[in-house]
């Protein structure tokens, strides 16, 4: 089970590929390359991928707006079940298994059946392929802002603080995983037991 966690998270690096600027010797839209390029890091380039691979650039955005959008579900999906917060009901009737029977952290995804992994699984093809294709660079699928009609300050704005957000959600999950495997604590039990400091608490590797 960790090794299938660090392996995940490391295949997800790329959704931490730079925020980055338009140079002169790139042929990149400027306004493309605006949004994300926000303080305190400004243009975030360390592997310099903008001098050496410039057509790469609007695939990378494409992916970590993605792997933000999904981090940030991941972290409000962490704080509802480590609230002991469930759906009602049967995740499966065959096997007389509830919701509320998963444990909460990351060891719940081992009490869901084979095929509920297969329908979720099915689920996350579905949206790739067909609803919110992956190929669709823009992030935008018609969604909306709730009815807004935004001036493009606002939009711009709004971009950038999803950008910034999804950045954040993705260090977030990525710690609150690995502390979990570390710890063998959900965040919930570890707040709940004082260990809210990582040295000298008995835990861990500090």
């Amino acid at each position: 089970m960790k090794s299938a966690i660090f392996a995940s998270l490391i295949a997800s690096a790329a959704a931490f590929a730079p925020a980055q600027q338009a140079k002169t010797s790139t042929a990149l839209n400027v306004n493309e390359l605006e949004i994300g390029v926000t303080a305190p890091l400004g243009v975030y380039d360390p592997l310099g991928w903008l001098e050496s691979q410039p057509e790469s650039f609007e695939r990378r955005r494409a992916v970590e707006r993605k792997h933000g959008r999904v981090a940030m579900a991941a972290v409000v999906g962490v704080i509802v079940h480590n609230n002991h917060i469930v759906f009602d009901g049967y995740l499966s009737t065959s096997q007389n298994l509830k919701f509320s029977d998963i444990p909460t952290g990351v060891d719940g995804i081992r009490a869901i059946p084979n095929a509920g992994l297969l329908q979720i699984l099915a689920f996350f093809a579905l949206v790739e392929l067909a609803w919110m294709p992956a190929s669709q660079y823009d992030g935008d699928y018609g969604v909306g802002w709730f009815g807004e009609n935004l001036n493009p300050e606002e939009k711009s704005r709004k971009l950038n603080a999803e950008i910034n957000n999804g950045r954040a959600a993705m260090m977030g999950i990525f710690g609150n995983m690995v502390v979990e495997v570390m710890t063998g604590q959900t965040m919930y039990e570890q707040y709940s037991a004082g260990h809210i400091s990582p040295f000298g608490d008995g835990q861990g590797v500090f």
